[in-house]
């Protein structure tokens, strides 16, 4: 099985963007771009995403006590590249604001959740995060899409 057509593969399904945040005390407020985010329950309120691990904020995300996840608006795809770039995490502060942790979340998203970690699972060349959610806000905003190795938007709404 070729991983570049495996990949390829994967990439027919879009998914939405968003931005995962930590404040860790060595190396500061951080943001990367993730398209893994998921929900995974509701009692409890737990969601997911997934580092590979030989990231280059590895560390920062996986042993961080509380983290963020900011999901991105239609018109947010430069955040998303900047922040996709490796040795690219440290946030532009003017773009945050902070949760009640300490950790900052995107002054402006379609969905804001604030996590504890709740569990790490390893699992080939990644590892799953799971975080509980402590807080969230949703706006009436349309998404960033990613899909095919492209940004993409949600159509217009006819009315």
């Amino acid at each position: 099985m070729s991983s570049t057509e495996f990949r390829n593969a994967l990439g027919a399904f879009t998914t939405g963007v968003c931005l995962i945040t930590v404040n860790d005390a060595h190396s500061g407020a951080l943001a990367l771009t993730a398209n893994s985010f998921s929900s995974l329950s509701l009692e409890p309120p737990l969601v997911l995403w997934n580092i590979q691990n030989d990231s280059d904020c590895y560390r920062e995300y996986t042993e961080c006590a509380h983290f963020g996840i900011s999901i991105l608006c239609a018109d947010q795809q430069a955040l998303s590249s900047a922040y996709a770039r490796k040795d690219n995490h440290t946030i532009v502060e003017d773009d945050f604001i902070t949760d009640e942790h300490g950790v900052p979340l995107l002054k402006r998203a379609v969905a804001r959740f604030s996590c504890k970690n709740f569990q790490l699972v390893e699992a080939g060349d990644h590892h799953i995060v799971i975080g509980e959610v402590t807080a969230f806000d949703a706006h009436d905003e349309s998404p960033l899409l990613f899909s095919r190795g492209s940004y993409d938007q949600l159509a217009s709404r006819s009315d």
